[in-house]
């Protein structure tokens, strides 16, 4: 059942109500009997788990990061990497 939030136009209290979406609206303050108008108010929704776009697409995560990385029995020995010669671009 959703949770409206009323504001009284003379005393600013503020009334939450526990209301089915087909109930009447308050329009008496409870606390100096002023008229109450529904405000909106922030919602604590939250979506959990994955299938969200949140926690699927909504992230700085790249195709490249979800990649597993090699590891040390696959990759190159450092020591192959230097014996390479190096290639010089600056002579044209």
């Amino acid at each position: 059942m959703p949770v409206y939030e009323y504001q009284c136009s003379a005393c600013k209290h503020i009334e939450e109500a526990f209301q089915k979406i087909s109930d009447a609206p308050l329009t008496v303050c409870p606390k100096c009997h002023g008229s109450l108008s529904k405000i909106i108010s922030h919602s604590s929704f939250h979506l959990k788990g994955s299938g969200w776009y949140v926690t699927d697409y909504g992230g700085t995560k790249t195709r490249a990061d979800s990649q597993e990385k090699p590891s040390s029995e696959t990759a190159k020995p450092a020591c192959a990497a230097s014996s390479e010669p190096s290639k010089k671009q600056d002579a044209k």
